[in-house]
Parts: structure tokens; C-alpha cells; sequence
């Protein structure tokens, strides 16, 4: 099998755990990293065992040996860094959210189209070997239909974010975890979204710290979302069927989760990993390999209806502040 040379674009705080996964993979290579500043880069590049360091983007972009191109740039950079990726003919994987707008997600899918590219959003949850066991008990009714998931996320710290409290840079608690549950649970389900309403604290102006979301799926079943940074509070995923729940702490990255059942017993779900991004990585080796254009899990409507539910409601409190 051919080995998959990665590009790291950004020395964030992300990276060095995507790169374990990369190293953990079967096929996977971590084979050079850039940054704006070449210091950061060489420096991280010596830490990780990278063979190569560039102190611009385009450079890596344009290193023949690069198979597909890692974005973990702030938020707002993820677009103008896909695009270059992608027009240099690079596969692409883009950390969430994938974009802030739809009309630059649209633009991304249609330039890796055009350039017979791979592009898929980085959601390393639904990969996991917990995902699919909580998948397959829901397929093969072990707590009857569902009709409600409710999802818990909070991270009281912030602070290592720079940009975080910035609108201009896609900061805020839906831009920068709301990707997760809204993917989650569409892909536990196999059912869009047809409904969403949201409420969010924040001041006038600025980027939320707290946001509440209400979904409906194509199926009838309900959802709420709720992020907070202002709360230290367990994070966790539950699952609400005819015949019990299944509870998934922090389900994006979970080794365990355990299914209630109406009559009291219990049934505990283990999935046991050095590295939470190997599964993910493993996916899109796959891809490559199959030369898959587009990932069959994480796929392009899915990423595209993610993004506009995210735009719209941000959209809407925006038109608020104005109208207040």
C-alpha cells in the first residue's frame, strides 16, 4: 500500500495530537508542517519528528511530496487555506467548523471537484470505535426508536484562544464546538435536520459564551445542544429511546459509553485507543487509496447543511443586536 504523505498547515494547539494519530496510522506520514513564522515551525517540526519545516503555507502547498494538506488555522483561515490547498492539487482536510460561510463551502467542494481532489471536514467523533458501537445499538434496537438526544459541552477555559472572543475571526462557543454534536448525531441517526432554533448570551457585539439549540430531524425525533464556556459541568451525549438511553461522556472523544435499559440492568460499551485522531486518519488513508473524491461518513451535504445552520443562526443574532 502507498504510503500518505500529510501537510501541516498551523503549529496549533491541535496539532500534535492529529499528528500521533498520524503516526499511529497504517499508512500515514507526517511529512512537513508550516507556519507564518518558519521559528514556530522548525520548532514544533524538531518536537514532532517532521522532516520538513516552511515559514509560509504556499511553500508546503507546493512540495511535491505532500498528499494531502491538515488545516488547523484559526477559524477564519480555513477557507483561504483550503483554496490554496486545493488549488495547488493537494487532497484537503479541514478542521471544524469547515468554513464560516456556505457560499465558501460550496466554493471549496467545486474546486476539489474541478481538481479531482479529496476534501472532507475533520470530525474525528464520528470515527471512533464507541461511534459505531452506539450506532449499531441504535440500528438494531436495543433501546427501541429514539426520540430525543440531548448533548451537554462545556469548557469554562478559554484562555489559551486567542482569538476566541473575536466575530471577525469565527470566534464563539457555536463556531468553535457546534460542529460536533450537529455532525454527531446526523450521522448516529442517518436523518438531516429539518428544523433548528437556537438562543445564545453574549454581549451586543460580541462573540457567544453560551448557546442553546433545538433540533427536529427528517424522522420526527428531537434534539437539544446546549454549549457553555461558563460552566464547569460533565460534558456528555444521552440518547433517549422507547427502551432505554445510552449515556456518551465526552463523546468526541470517549473510549466507553453504557446503555440503560427500561428493566434496570445495564450494558457497558468499551473502545480502547492510544490515539483518538488514528481513526480518522485511518478513514481518510482509505479515501485516498480507493481514490474516493468524497468521504462516504463525513460527506459533503453533511458538512454544507452544517455549515449553513451555523451561518444562519449567527446571522439571526447579529440582525438582533441591530434590532435592539
Amino acid at each position: 500500500m502507498k504510503e500518505i504523505h500529510y501537510g501541516i498547515l498551523s503549529t496549533a494547539q491541535i496539532v500534535p495530537r492529529f499528528v500521533e494519530g498520524i503516526k499511529k496510522s497504517r499508512m500515514g506520514q507526517a511529512t512537513a508542517i508550516a507556519s507564518r513564522s518558519l521559528e514556530k515551525a522548525e520548532k514544533l517540526a524538531k518536537e514532532l519528528a517532521i522532516p520538513r519545516a516552511y515559514g509560509s503555507y504556499e511553500e508546503l502547498c507546493m512540495d511535491d511530496e505532500i498528499d494531502v494538506v491538515y488545516i488547523a488555522t484559526y477559524n477564519k483561515g480555513h477557507y483561504a487555506a483550503a483554496k490554496m490547498a486545493l488549488a495547488h492539487h493537494k487532497h484537503v482536510l479541514v478542521e471544524k467548523p469547515f468554513t464560516l460561510q456556505t457560499d465558501q463551502a460550496e466554493e471549496l467542494f467545486k474546486l476539489a471537484e474541478k481538481n479531482s481532489c479529496f476534501l472532507m471536514e475533520a470530525q474525528k467523533s464520528v470515527f471512533l470505535p464507541i461511534s459505531l458501537q452506539v450506532k449499531e445499538a441504535i440500528k438494531t434496537n436495543k433501546i427501541g426508536k429514539v426520540h430525543w438526544l440531548q448533548s451537554i459541552t462545556a469548557y469554562p477555559n478559554v484562555d489559551h484562544i486567542s482569538w476566541f472572543h473575536s466575530l471577525e475571526a469565527g470566534g464563539g462557543t457555536l463556531h468553535g464546538s457546534g460542529s460536533y454534536p450537529i455532525q454527531y448525531m446526523q450521522f448516529l441517526l442517518d436523518q438531516p435536520i429539518k428544523e433548528t432554533s437556537g438562543s445564545v448570551t453574549r454581549q451586543k457585539g460580541a462573540t457567544d459564551d453560551q448557546v442553546n439549540l433545538t433540533l427536529k430531524f427528517q424522522n420526527q425525533t428531537v434534539a437539544n445542544i446546549f454549549i457553555s464556556v461558563k460552566l464547569a459541568i460533565p460534558s456528555k451525549m444521552t440518547i433517549y429511546g422507547e427502551k432505554g438511553r445510552i449515556e456518551i461522556p465526552y463523546f468526541w472523544k470517549t473510549k466507553q459509553a453504557t446503555i440503560y435499559y427500561e428493566d434496570g440492568s445495564q450494558e457497558k460499551l468499551t473502545g480502547d485507543f492510544e490515539s483518538e485522531f488514528v481513526f480518522e486518519v485511518e478513514h481518510v488513508n482509505e479515501c485516498l487509496q480507493n481514490h474516493f473524491l468524497e468521504s462516504p461518513v463525513m460527506t459533503r451535504r453533511m458538512t454544507l447543511e452544517t455549515v449553513s445552520i451555523v451561518e444562519q443562526l449567527y446571522s439571526g443574532w447579529l440582525i438582533e443586536d441591530e434590532q435592539a
